[in-house]
């Protein structure tokens, strides 16, 4: 059994890393024009998805806290994604790479919605000082 002792070693944490990297790199494509507006939006979104992963990590101690992290890094994945679908629209990535980006954030969702859903298995309690293995439930 494997137990998670970091925020770096979160699935999701791992997956939202990646995908945010990928988005910085195919960003740099995007035209000048766009600098102050979609690139740095969606770069911003992209890497707060992990950001507010991190916080709420950290923050495990606390229950609603750590629920409320998630909601944030839940809020900034779905954001990222309606920028990849401005990118799409405007011809800045082909449609591969939106649908790519787009179901990779599917499923970051998919583990971020997950986990609040049980958060107590993330939380600390005062019954329970382990934290959950490294299964797919994140």
């Amino acid at each position: 059994m494997t137990y998670i002792k970091f925020h770096k070693d979160l699935i999701v944490y791992q997956k939202a890393f990646s995908a945010a990297m990928e988005i910085f790199h195919i960003s740099k494509l995007f035209p000048a024009e766009e600098k102050y507006s979609l690139t740095d939006q969606i770069r911003r979104s992209s890497r707060s998805v992990n950001a507010n992963i991190t916080e709420a990590w950290r923050k495990r101690r606390y229950e609603k806290s750590f629920i409320n992290k998630l909601n944030d890094a839940d809020g900034e994945a779905a954001e990222t994604q309606n920028w990849l679908d401005f990118a799409f629209a405007c011809k800045y990535i082909d449609e591969k790479t939106h649908l790519d980006l787009y179901k990779k954030y599917d499923e970051i969702l998919g583990i971020i919605v997950s986990m609040t859903v049980n958060s107590k298995k993330w939380t600390f309690s005062e019954t329970k000082n382990t934290p959950p293995n490294n299964s797919n439930t994140q």
